[in-house]
Protein backbone atom coordinates (compact mmCIF):
# COMPACT_ATOMS: atom_id res chain seq x y z
CA UNK A 1 0.00 0.00 0.00
CA UNK A 2 0.94 3.68 0.02
CA UNK A 3 1.76 5.71 3.09
CA UNK A 4 0.83 9.39 2.94
CA UNK A 5 2.10 12.19 5.15
CA UNK A 6 0.52 15.64 4.88
CA UNK A 7 2.07 18.88 6.03
CA UNK A 8 1.62 22.61 5.64
CA UNK A 9 -1.62 23.22 7.48
CA UNK A 10 -2.03 25.98 10.01
CA UNK A 11 -3.80 29.19 10.94
CA UNK A 12 -4.12 31.94 8.35
CA UNK A 13 -6.15 35.10 8.04
CA UNK A 14 -8.88 35.42 5.43
CA UNK A 15 -7.38 36.39 2.10
CA UNK A 16 -4.13 34.61 2.85
CA UNK A 17 -2.51 31.58 1.27
CA UNK A 18 -1.26 28.18 2.32
CA UNK A 19 0.44 25.34 0.49
CA UNK A 20 -0.22 21.80 1.61
CA UNK A 21 2.14 18.96 0.79
CA UNK A 22 1.56 15.23 0.79
CA UNK A 23 4.49 12.87 0.47
CA UNK A 24 3.82 9.30 -0.66
CA UNK A 25 5.95 6.27 0.09
CA UNK A 26 5.59 2.55 -0.40
CA UNK A 27 4.02 1.12 -3.55
CA UNK A 28 4.16 4.35 -5.52
CA UNK A 29 5.05 2.82 -8.88
CA UNK A 30 1.43 1.91 -9.47
CA UNK A 31 0.03 5.32 -8.59
CA UNK A 32 -2.84 6.39 -10.84
CA UNK A 33 -3.87 9.60 -9.14
CA UNK A 34 -3.56 11.61 -5.95
CA UNK A 35 -6.02 14.04 -4.57
CA UNK A 36 -7.21 16.23 -1.76
CA UNK A 37 -10.43 16.11 0.22
CA UNK A 38 -11.55 18.15 3.20
CA UNK A 39 -13.91 17.77 6.10
CA UNK A 40 -15.30 20.66 8.07
CA UNK A 41 -16.77 20.18 11.56
CA UNK A 42 -20.19 18.60 11.36
CA UNK A 43 -19.98 18.07 7.61
CA UNK A 44 -19.18 15.19 5.32
CA UNK A 45 -15.82 14.82 3.67
CA UNK A 46 -15.85 16.55 0.29
CA UNK A 47 -13.74 16.42 -2.83
CA UNK A 48 -11.29 19.26 -3.42
CA UNK A 49 -9.00 18.32 -6.31
CA UNK A 50 -7.30 15.40 -8.03
CA UNK A 51 -4.32 15.01 -10.35
CA UNK A 52 -3.54 12.16 -12.70
CA UNK A 53 -0.10 10.92 -11.76
CA UNK A 54 1.24 10.09 -15.21
CA UNK A 55 -0.32 12.77 -17.40
CA UNK A 56 -0.81 15.53 -14.88
CA UNK A 57 -4.39 16.32 -15.81
CA UNK A 58 -6.36 17.91 -13.00
CA UNK A 59 -9.91 18.25 -11.79
CA UNK A 60 -11.39 20.53 -9.13
CA UNK A 61 -14.53 21.02 -7.15
CA UNK A 62 -16.44 23.70 -9.03
CA UNK A 63 -16.63 25.99 -6.02
CA UNK A 64 -12.84 26.02 -5.63
CA UNK A 65 -11.73 26.58 -9.21
CA UNK A 66 -9.53 29.62 -9.54
CA UNK A 67 -8.44 29.69 -5.89
CA UNK A 68 -6.92 26.24 -5.39
CA UNK A 69 -4.26 24.60 -7.53
CA UNK A 70 -3.11 20.99 -7.33
CA UNK A 71 0.30 19.99 -8.63
CA UNK A 72 2.77 17.16 -8.29
CA UNK A 73 6.47 16.41 -8.20
CA UNK A 74 6.78 12.88 -9.53
CA UNK A 75 10.44 12.61 -8.58
CA UNK A 76 9.57 13.32 -4.96
CA UNK A 77 6.26 11.39 -5.01
CA UNK A 78 4.66 14.50 -3.58
CA UNK A 79 1.42 16.27 -4.35
CA UNK A 80 0.74 19.88 -3.44
CA UNK A 81 -2.34 22.00 -2.90
CA UNK A 82 -1.82 25.73 -3.27
CA UNK A 83 -4.69 27.58 -1.64
CA UNK A 84 -5.12 31.29 -2.29
CA UNK A 85 -7.67 33.88 -1.22
CA UNK A 86 -8.65 31.69 1.67
CA UNK A 87 -12.03 32.16 3.31
CA UNK A 88 -13.28 31.17 6.77
CA UNK A 89 -15.44 28.52 5.10
CA UNK A 90 -12.27 26.81 3.89
CA UNK A 91 -11.58 25.84 7.49
CA UNK A 92 -11.39 22.06 7.61
CA UNK A 93 -9.14 19.07 8.02
CA UNK A 94 -7.55 18.44 4.64
CA UNK A 95 -6.85 14.85 3.67
CA UNK A 96 -4.59 13.57 0.95
CA UNK A 97 -5.47 10.36 -0.83
CA UNK A 98 -3.85 8.09 -3.36
CA UNK A 99 -5.36 5.76 -5.90
CA UNK A 100 -3.35 2.84 -7.27
CA UNK A 101 -4.44 0.70 -10.20
CA UNK A 102 -3.18 -2.88 -10.24
CA UNK A 103 -4.59 -5.34 -12.79
CA UNK A 104 -7.79 -3.35 -13.02
CA UNK A 105 -8.28 -3.06 -9.28
CA UNK A 106 -8.20 0.26 -7.41
CA UNK A 107 -6.52 0.68 -4.06
CA UNK A 108 -7.09 3.86 -2.08
CA UNK A 109 -5.07 5.11 0.86
CA UNK A 110 -5.58 8.17 3.05
CA UNK A 111 -3.28 10.42 4.99
CA UNK A 112 -3.88 11.43 8.59
CA UNK A 113 -5.09 14.91 7.67
CA UNK A 114 -3.81 18.39 8.34
CA UNK A 115 -5.83 21.17 9.95
CA UNK A 116 -6.40 24.40 8.07
CA UNK A 117 -8.02 27.23 10.00
CA UNK A 118 -8.93 30.51 8.34
CA UNK A 119 -9.76 33.38 10.66
CA UNK A 120 -12.02 36.25 9.67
Amino acid sequence: QVQLVESGGGLVQAGGSLRLSCAASGRTLSLYSMGWFRQAPGKEREFVAVINWSGGSTSYADSLKGRFTISRDSAKNTVYLQMNSLKPEDTAVYYCNSNRRVFGNSYVNWGQGTQVTVSS
